[in-house]
Order: C-alpha cells, then sequence, then structure tokens
C-alpha cells in the first residue's frame, strides 16, 4: 500500500470519527444552553463535557497532522500525485477546515451556554437570598409588633386594676365618712377630729387623682408610638 493510500484510509477514518464526536460534543452544548447550573453539577456533565471535547481536539490534531502530510506529498517533485489524488487531497483540506471552524463555533456555544448557566444560577441564588432576608424581616417585625400588643394589654391590665383599687378604696372612705358623721351627730365633742379627717381625706382624694392622671398619660403616650 502507497504513502498516499494510507493517509488517504486514515483522513477518511479520522474524519468520520471526528463527525461523530463533534455531534456528540454539540449535542451536551446544546442541551447545557436548557439546563440549570445545579442540574449539569449534578450529573457531572462538566467533566463529560471536558472529555468529550478534549477527544475532539485530539481527532482534530491527528486530521491535520494527516493533511500535512498529503500536503507534502502533493508537492513531491520527483513523485507528483495524480489528478484524482489532488482532488482527493483538496477535499481532504477543505474537510479538515470546514471541521475546524464548525468545532471552534460549537466551543464558542459550548462555553457560552456555561457562562449562561452560571449567571441563571447566580441570580436564582440572589433572588433566595433576598427573599431568605425579607422573610426573616418580616418575621422580626411581626414578633416585635406581638411584643408591643402583649405589653399594651398588661399595662391596661394593670390600669384596669388600679381603677378598681381606687373605686373600693372611695367606696372605703365614703363607708368612713357616714359613720363618721354618725359619730358627730352623737358626739358634738369630736368636730375637730372629724375636720382633720375630712381634710386628710381631700388629701388623699387629690394624690389619687394625680396617681390616676399619670398613669393615663404614660398609656397614652405608649399606644402613641
Amino acid at each position: 500500500m502507497s504513502t498516499y493510500e494510507s493517509l488517504h484510509r486514515q483522513c477518511r477514518t479520522l474524519e468520520s470519527l471526528f463527525d461523530t464526536k463533534l455531534t456528540a460534543y454539540a449535542r451536551l452544548a446544546s442541551s447545557h444552553s436548557h439546563t440549570r447550573h445545579e442540574d449539569i453539577e449534578a450529573s457531572g456533565s462538566p467533566e463529560r463535557w471536558k472529555d468529550v471535547e478534549l477527544e475532539v481536539e485530539e481527532l482534530l490534531e491527528k486530521l491535520e497532522e494527516a493533511n500535512e502530510q498529503l500536503e507534502t506529498l502533493s508537492q513531491d517533485p520527483v513523485n507528483p500525485p495524480s489528478q484524482s489524488m489532488m482532488r482527493a487531497i483538496q477535499r481532504h483540506r477543505d474537510v479538515y477546515q470546514d471541521y475546524a471552524r464548525e468545532f471552534r463555533r460549537t466551543k464558542s456555544n459550548a462555553q457560552h451556554a456555561l457562562e449562561q448557566a452560571n449567571l441563571l444560577t447566580g441570580v436564582r441564588n440572589d433572588i433566595n437570598t433576598y427573599k431568605s432576608s425579607a422573610a426573616d424581616a418580616l418575621l422580626a417585625e411581626r414578633g416585635r409588633i406581638d411584643s408591643s400588643h402583649r405589653m399594651t394589654d398588661d399595662i391596661l391590665d394593670q390600669a384596669y386594676e388600679t381603677r378598681s383599687e381606687f373605686s373600693r378604696q372611695r367606696t372605703s372612705l365614703a363607708g368612713i365618712n357616714t359613720r363618721m358623721s354618725g359619730v358627730l351627730n352623737t358626739m358634738p365633742g369630736l368636730d375637730k377630729v372629724v375636720s382633720m379627717v375630712k381634710s386628710r381625706k381631700r388629701r388623699d382624694s387629690i394624690i389619687m387623682g394625680i396617681v390616676i392622671g399619670i398613669c393615663v398619660v404614660l398609656l397614652l403616650t405608649y399606644i402613641g408610638r
């Protein structure tokens, strides 16, 4: 078998293998453009992608070497190739150039698909992080509102209890006043004592009024925040 025939068959074999591998490589690139980055990582596709890419590059390099050897034969002045051989050599060269262009284009598309998948994953992660932060902030604000409501309820309960206590004291003082009036009617000598008791009662009433006023002001101020 002549050197030309050997190189011719080698080129045809390499071209067939290259076409098959390039098709598989292009299929991987196309699938990545429609797949999320996390799914690509989970399936181990990046490693498979790189393996196929290396295989295609190696086949392209071998095809280039075979074409260079054919080119050398075509320029042999001692044994010049026939017209049919020259056409076959030119066809192999054209096929190699077409394959090289197709591989560069497919490789560029594959890299773009991976970069796009990475970008979309980054955007999704940012969105998820923002949603998580917003949810945490809403929960914290809800907790503060609930705490404020509980504190307000406690203050109102204390105010109602204080009012009830003042009412009981007022009733008690009214009963004392009634009994003192009865004593005065029976014991005129106690006018001075009764006068002192009335003065003290007025003072207690004023103090209770001030305390009630302060409690109401504090309650209104807290609720108004």
